[in-house]
């Protein structure tokens, strides 16, 4: 099994040119915020490296909430096979297994209806986003503690081996994971609380629901493409991923340390120590070392996206908001609800930017669009012809059917 600064030579090589994009970026004047001339040259090697650990390995202590409070570790090692652990979007890494599993696998002699499967699973630290302390208790192998990390919800994998197994794919939305399915496996949620996260459904979570109680999902964003953009996520409420990094280790996974935004009115301390702060340097490099996964061969149609790519600078005014090389206006404007063609929420829910810090909306970079639908912060749009069908609605553009058909094109190319 891999150590933690350890990775393998397609790595290297995606870390390397993220480098070089940093190093051209601050010789260019790409990027003028303070927070980002700490990290102005070129990260090394060994930041790197324990950045790709902390993402994919470090839970920042939250096992005193999925293992003390939510008692997930019951549930996993008593009803948790491998078969329903990849129904509901859990993968499995690939590089991780020894022979003579991935063997068993092929062969049936590995057991993929035991939970017994899962635990052994967790002991060969296996499954992407999940930590399981494994111990010998009567004899038996015995799922003890278990917490997750960032790459639960950010990774997924190539399914190289088989559908939900095979190599790690960091940054890349989870959109198979039913993250609300697993936490409402937990013995400790009432009835009430069990069938709002039963609401969310695959490739959707509410960062904001246990802290202000309502309920309204939103697509899990992608954690790569984020170098040069400040405003990362949907509303801008952070001014650098390490705000949401924070925000996220301590508000949603548990983590220890605090957080505190008094816009939003939240002051969140968990444990009695800090095991975030002094690691959000290294994590962010790393983070911001990914970058966006080219289209698929095939998977768009050539000829009608050099067409399209003419309607998104021209009739189709997508040029305006979608500007620059990120194509995202994020580091200089945000914009209101009544500007953006995703609202009203689905379901009655409230505006999601009613409940941000900023109370606005991003305007959404493109890069590796097609790697995560559904679209739109809350997922209103299941394709990119209909995100282009809903701007040409909404904002009456008065596009021509080969008009949608080819803008949609250029979107998947890029």
């Amino acid at each position: 099994m891999k150590r933690w600064n350890q990775y393998d030579r397609s790595t290297v090589k995606s870390l390397a040119a993220a480098s070089m994009s940093v190093l051209l970026m601050s010789a260019c004047g790409g990027s003028d915020h303070s927070t980002d001339q700490a990290f102005a040259a070129v990260p090394d090697a060994r930041l790197l490296a324990d950045g790709q650990a902390l993402f994919r390995f470090d839970t920042f202590g939250d096992e005193l909430h999925w293992t003390d409070t939510l008692r997930m570790h019951e549930v996993i090692r008593s009803a948790v096979d491998p078969t329903t652990a990849l129904a509901i979007g859990l993968k499995v890494d690939a590089d991780a297994l020894p022979a003579s599993v991935t063997l068993g696998i092929r062969d049936g002699s590995v057991d993929l209806n035991s939970p017994a499967t899962t635990v052994a699973l967790l002991k060969l630290n296996a499954v992407v986003g999940l930590q399981g302390k494994v111990e010998v208790v009567d004899g038996k192998d015995t799922l003890t503690r278990v917490g997750i990390t960032f790459a639960l919800c950010h990774s997924t994998v190539d399914n190289s081996f088989a559908p939900g197994i095979g190599k790690r794919l960091d940054g890349w939305a989870n959109r198979d994971l039913n993250a609300g399915a697993i936490i409402a496996l937990s013995p400790a949620l009432s009835a009430t609380m069990k069938a709002v996260y039963n609401s969310w459904g695959k490739g959707k979570y509410d960062p904001r629901f246990n802290q202000d109680g309502e309920n309204g999902p939103q697509v899990i964003p992608p954690a790569y493409g984020l170098e040069g953009i400040h405003s990362i996520t949907s509303t801008g409420d952070g001014d650098d991923v390490s705000y949401w990094n924070r925000y996220v280790g301590i508000t949603q996974m548990g983590g220890h340390g605090t957080f505190v935004d008094p816009r939003l009115g939240i002051d969140v301390t968990n444990g009695t120590d800090d095991r975030i702060s002094a690691k959000l340097p290294a994590l962010r490099a790393y983070q911001l070392s990914l970058l966006p996964p080219p289209p698929p061969p095939g998977s768009f149609d050539a000829d009608a996206a050099a067409r399209g790519q003419r309607v998104f600078a021209g009739v189709g005014k997508c040029i305006s908001c979608h500007s620059g090389a990120q194509m995202t206006d994020a580091n200089s404007r945000l914009h209101l609800p009544s500007e953006v063609a995703s609202e009203p929420e689905p379901d009655g829910a409230p505006s999601y930017a009613s409940r941000s810090a900023t109370k606005r909306y991003r305007t959404a970079p493109l890069r590796g669009l097609w790697q995560h639908p559904p679209y739109f912060h809350n997922g209103t749009a299941a394709t990119a012809e209909q995100v282009v069908r809903t701007y040409n609605d909404k904002q009456a553009l008065g596009l021509t059917e080969a008009e949608v058909s080819d803008l949609a094109q250029y979107l998947k190319s890029l």
